[in-house]
This record gives C-alpha cells, structure tokens and sequence, in this order.
C-alpha cells in the first residue's frame, strides 16, 4: 500500500509539472550559453557610480537629495515624455516622487508599478541600497521605450524610505500609493526593486531570518528573490516564471508573513496597506550584504552582469502578468 502511495502521489506531482510548464507560456528560454543581455551592466554600473559617489548624498537633507531627484527625471525624459514629479511635504520641507510611464496612455487603465528607493540611510553611498534598484528603473526605462508593453507600466523612484521614515506616511512610496488609492486606480501588481546588486558565490554568504530556512534555500548568495506576503502566490510565481525564462540567473521565492523579519522590509509595504498587490525583488540586503548600512556599500562591491540579469528577467517578467 505504501508502494502504491507513493506511485501515486509521484504521478500526481509530475502531472502536475507537466501541466505546469505546457500552460505557462513561454517568451524566451535562456540557457547560460545562449543568453544575450538586453539590460547593459555598463549602463547599471554608470548609474549606480554617478548617484552613489558623484551625486550629494542621498540623505533626508532636500537640496542634497533634489540633486538625485533631478538625475532621474533627465534619465527618464531620454525615453519618455511621460515624467512627472510628485511633491509632498513632510514638516514643511518639500520632497518628491519622480514617475515615468510606458504603454497604454490611458488613466483607466490598469497600471504595473515597478518602485525604488533613491534615498540612504544617513547619507551614506548606498550603492546596493538603493542605487542598484533605482540604477533597474532606469535601465527599464530604455527598455520599456525600445518595447512598448502592452500593459501601462509606470517607474517610480521614491524618496524618504529609510528611517527614521520607515513605516510612516512620510514615505514616498506611502504618498504614492495613497495617490493611486484615491484616483481609483487599478494596479495589477507593484514590484519593489530593493538591493538588486550584490551576489556571492562563496559558501555560507547566504543567510536567512530562520534557521530552519537553510535545509530550504541555497547558502550561497548567487541568486535574486522575489518575496511577498501570504496573498501574493500567483503574482510570485507569475514574475518568477518570467525571470527564469528570461536568464540564467536563478530565482528564488518566499511567501511569509509581514512580521517574518525582512518581508516587508521596503516600499513594497505601503502598496498592501493601500490594499494592492505587491511583492518585492531583492538580493536579500543584511541578510546576505555585511556594507548594508555602511560607508562600505560602494559601487565597485557590486556585480553588474547578474544585476543585467535581474533587469532582464523583471521585463520578462512583466509578460507574465498582463
């Protein structure tokens, strides 16, 4: 009986592997030889250097941070002349939100919002936090300009993420979301780029926010993660689908509660509060990255080549979610 159990539950799970890859389409599989970047590491590497060593600092301090604010917007107008500012107040100082739109042209339409963070904390380099995620937005921004999605996508780099604004509305992503909220927005899914630039290959680089997590995933830090709360399966396994068949780089998922150290860890969190999907792609930040927080988080730690493969695989990836 044991035998014929476990025959069965065996068949069961290959059907459904099966069933699995012929229902999913597929845009383009990528094996390590055959992959051919569409993202160019020198262009993230660009970013990245400029806005995290020949920028002002990315503090709270607004005239430092306007000066990031300004690089981003001329980025986005090279692909677009969809770009707007947002601004809002936090204690009379004027901060802002900088958006760029692809695709439809259409207020009623749906949107995909693709967010990171152009602050640090206490105005420390942030190369991997958050340069490499505001370096993604802008190279999708080339992108989704050369491939029109199908889908209206908007860009957003935020300001104020880093404490001591963290889990108030003085964040930028909060303000928004909050926006989105209020127009009646449709969003089919916000994907927050949180710390997309740093990859090892040594053992043990990897950590995790339980012990038990590490008979499930790799101890090595070679890959991206996509991560959400318990409501977001489909959405995680849609932009991971994506990302797998868009590079060789692999990806990892997790479903958690909010309170699991780490899953909402980013903007991401002001999207669930509004009550819209979201899920966040991130290389792990501290728990994988000793310069987190540090004047150590410099551009030259980074590795662009695997970033050029998580830009790649988020457009891919949004494919799978129209």
């Amino acid at each position: 009986m044991k035998r014929l159990l476990c025959f069965v539950f065996a068949l069961a799970a290959s059907l459904f592997a099966l069933w699995y890859f012929i229902s999913v389409p597929v845009f383009f599989v990528s094996s390590p030889e055959s992959y051919q970047p569409l993202a160019s590491a020198d262009t993230l590497r660009w970013h990245v250097r400029t806005l995290s060593e020949d920028l002002p600092p990315r503090s709270e301090d607004a005239d430092e941070l306007a000066a990031s604010a300004r690089y981003i917007q001329a980025q986005f107008q090279q692909h677009t002349d969809r770009v707007e500012a947002q601004p809002y107040g936090v204690w009379g100082i004027e901060y802002q939100n900088i958006s760029a739109k692809f695709g439809p042209d259409d207020d009623n339409a749906p949107v995909i919002v693709i967010g990171a963070h152009y602050d640090t904390f206490k105005g420390l380099p942030g190369a991997d936090d958050n340069a490499s995620g505001v370096a993604g937005l802008l190279e999708l921004a080339r992108l989704f300009a050369a491939q029109s999605p199908p889908i209206q996508v908007e860009l957003v780099a935020y300001a104020l993420e880093e404490p001591p604004y963290f889990r108030t509305d003085d964040m930028g992503s909060f303000h928004h979301a909050q926006s989105l909220r209020e127009k009646g927005t449709e969003v089919r899914l916000m994907i927050c780029l949180e710390m997309i630039g740093y990859f090892s290959e040594q053992a043990g680089s990897q950590r995790y926010p339980l012990a038990r997590l590490n008979a499930l995933y790799p101890d090595k830090a070679n890959f991206i993660a996509v991560v959400s709360n318990l409501g977001g399966h489909s959405d995680v396994r849609e932009l991971k689908t994506g990302m797998l068949q868009a590079t060789p780089l692999p990806v990892e998922s997790m479903l958690g509660p909010a309170f699991l150290a780490g899953v909402d860890f980013s903007d991401h969190i002001n999207y669930w509060f509004h009550d819209y999907p979201a899920v966040m792609v991130t290389d792990t930040a501290f728990y994988r990255n000793r310069a987190y927080h540090t004047d150590q988080d410099t551009w030259d730690t980074l590795d662009y080549e695997r970033m050029a493969m998580v830009v790649d695989g988020i457009f891919n990836g949004v494919s799978k979610l129209l």
